[in-house]
């Protein structure tokens, strides 16, 4: 099976250390041995493949930034360039990943008790318990703020009732972070499955990340214990404090399949034959083409790069990873399409990746803050006005 030659126009690799190289390739070794042989049935199918979870817990891919309980505890550059590689294989197995790491084990190890942290991380990192977020709902997407999920004290418990959807790893959850509205304001709550009056249900029909379990939880007089609260988790800046940590790893994982659409289309127009016996790569629109692509991922590349040091060094605020999710998820886009229409009518083949991807980053555009809220993020930075209303 051929391997992934990577994509590096302007010499990114002269950027990254060693560990970084070694972090990427061996990602890069288990996408192309694991991943990729797979991964077209499982879209097809609309199933996820389940049996790589434990090999990527012992790969150390879960909650691949975080410290302490098992963790890798890699720097922010190694974990996007992991998150990169990953979304190279299929954005589905990405959103998996993040969302366990970022969305499950960094609210409980960054907002939780001791007690929450011991029961769960090392599970969680060793891929033995499977996590998932609940915050949306299906009334209130962009504006968290109007979350209906009620939570009220009753003696030493919690009564949860409210519902939530578009939930990544729903219905196959060992244990959920769920937000709800209290008296004290918004909070977030560790819920473990099979706890009476907590359901779940998949949703079906999806058209994109099909190799992704999608899921709706459902509390009705949902009784959890008062330990169950995450103790340092108060307010909306919590939930959204991981929702950073998500679309940092977002802004890395797209610019993998960029990079797999456009490299497929390269190889494609270098063989393809046409008109006078000649490789379709020598007509100047295929070129234009081309060179449109390479420079946008190599443009995402340095953009990635430069917030993963900014991270590392403490420096990199939501306002920046807005630019970084938005722009490189419409790069990514943008060289999908362009690679499909590269392949003509066998680019709509599930033989090449490229319309795997394009479904997929249709929804990676819409989830964890869309094009417009991410744009209305950073016109507020530039303007010091909100415009959300």
């Amino acid at each position: 099976m051929a391997r992934f030659p990577g994509v590096d126009y302007l010499l990114i690799d002269s950027l990254l250390s060693e560990q970084e190289k070694m972090v990427r390739q061996t990602a890069r070794q288990f996408v192309d041995e694991q991943v990729v042989p797979i991964i077209k049935d499982h879209f097809r199918e609309g199933t996820f493949p389940k049996h790589l979870i434990p090999e990527m817990g012992r790969m150390g891919f879960f909650g691949a930034n975080l410290t302490g309980y098992g963790c890798a505890e890699m720097s922010n550059v190694e974990y996007g360039l992991l998150m990169q590689e990953i979304e190279r294989g299929d954005s589905g197995l990405r959103s998996f990943v993040s969302v366990q790491g970022a969305l499950v084990m960094y609210p409980l190890l960054t907002y939780g008790s001791e007690e929450q942290k011991s029961k769960w991380l090392p599970k969680l990192q060793s891929g033995e318990a499977i996590g998932c977020f609940g915050l949306t709902e299906p009334m209130f997407g962009s504006n968290p703020a109007g979350m209906l999920t009620r939570a009220v004290k009753d003696g030493d418990s919690w009564i949860l009732n409210g519902e939530k959807t578009w939930i990544t790893n729903g219905s196959v959850a060992d244990v959920a972070i769920v937000w709800a509205r209290t008296e004290d304001g918004i909070r977030g709550f560790v819920v473990e499955a099979g706890t009476p009056g907590f359901s779940t249900s998949v949703l079906h029909g999806k058209l994109s990340m099909r190799a992704s379990v999608t899921s709706s939880l459902a509390f009705t007089d949902c009784r959890v214990p008062g330990s169950a609260m995450l103790p340092g988790a108060k307010g909306l800046k919590a939930p959204l404090s991981c929702l950073s940590q998500a679309r940092f790893g977002i802004g890395w994982g797209v610019i993998g399949a960029a990079m797999d659409c456009y490299e497929t289309a390269r190889q494609y127009t270098v063989t393809r034959k046409q008109f006078d016996d000649k490789p379709i790569a020598a007509h100047q629109l295929v070129q234009l083409k081309l060179a449109d692509m390479i420079t946008e991922i190599t443009k995402a590349q340095l953009l990635a790069i430069h917030c993963g040091r900014l991270k590392d060094e403490g420096k990199l605020d939501p306002a920046h990873i807005s630019m970084l999710k938005r722009n490189n998820v419409a790069i990514a886009l943008d060289v999908a399409r362009a690679s499909r229409d590269l392949l003509g009518g066998n680019g709509i083949m599930e033989e090449y990746p490229l319309m795997r991807h394009l479904c997929n980053l249709e929804t990676v555009k819409t989830y964890e803050g869309t094009d417009h809220i991410h744009a209305l993020v950073i016109g507020e930075r530039v303007t010091g006005v909100p415009a959300y209303k």
